[in-house]
């Protein structure tokens, strides 16, 4: 491989640093948030797109908008059955 490591090869490892955190987190928590949990793969999906999408690889960018929306659903989930504090 003789692809240059560039900005957006960089911005991509960050997404990727984002993602497996997030699975770090989850497997390793005892109580987990999941606004951190799923804002954080949020982040990793959307961070790992900008470098897909100059360093295209369509399987890859089809993976990343399937892991966004799931972080979307669960960060949705989360803030409609949030506990209203009185």
């Amino acid at each position: 491989m003789t692809t240059p490591l560039d900005i957006y090869s960089c911005i991509g490892f960050f997404g990727t640093a984002c993602i497996i955190g997030a699975y770090a987190y989850l497997t390793l928590s005892k109580s987990v948030n999941p606004y951190i949990l799923h804002g954080t793969n949020l982040a990793g999906a959307a961070l790992l797109t900008v470098s897909l999408v100059v360093h295209t690889n369509w399987p890859s960018l089809v993976l990343e908008g399937f892991w966004a929306a799931i972080a979307i659903t669960g960060l949705t989930k989360a803030f409609l059955t949030r506990k209203k504090t009185p």
